[in-house]
């Protein structure tokens, strides 16, 4: 099958990414995507690549793909994610609030707080307008809290 993706690298690149190869403090991935690089310039099939760096031949397809499109260095580097991260539902004032709640008195009726008593008194206190019990729960986790167990 004839290739679509023929990679051809300048002398400055290859010795970029022979540096990147040498180099101790490389991220494993990296490392491989500079050596499927490198082996498509010396003309090598992609079976061959695969073969050599230890990866699969549509590893070494979508490399030599993302090298022409968006050049040696942005082919190193991850993908950019589609999507950013959502930013955080609680920062520190209402992660500091919901720690004085959890470590106050349980409610009357009860022996302690759960998380779903907790959701509910940070909608109640105006904290927010809605939050889940899985967020507050990742943020006890985080923080180490035991509901005063």
């Amino acid at each position: 099958m004839q290739k679509v993706h023929i990679v051809r690298l300048t002398p400055e690149e290859r010795e970029a990414l022979e540096q990147v190869v040498r180099h101790e403090r490389v991220i494993g991935a990296k490392r491989r995507r500079a050596l499927i690089l490198l082996r498509a310039d010396e003309g090598c099939t992609d079976q061959e690549i695969a073969e050599d760096v230890e990866v699969a031949v549509a590893t070494v397809e979508r490399v030599r793909k993302r090298c022409i499109a968006r050049g040696v260095g942005g082919s190193l580097d991850r993908k950019p994610t589609d999507m950013p991260p959502r930013p955080r539902k609680l920062d520190g004032a209402t992660e500091a609030e919901l720690v004085r709640i959890a470590c106050s008195e349980a409610p009357e009726g009860r022996t302690r707080w759960t998380i779903s008593l907790l959701a509910d008194k940070l909608v109640e206190l105006k904290v927010f307008d809605a939050v889940s019990k899985s967020t507050v729960q990742r943020t006890l986790k985080k923080m180490s809290s035991s509901l005063g167990r």
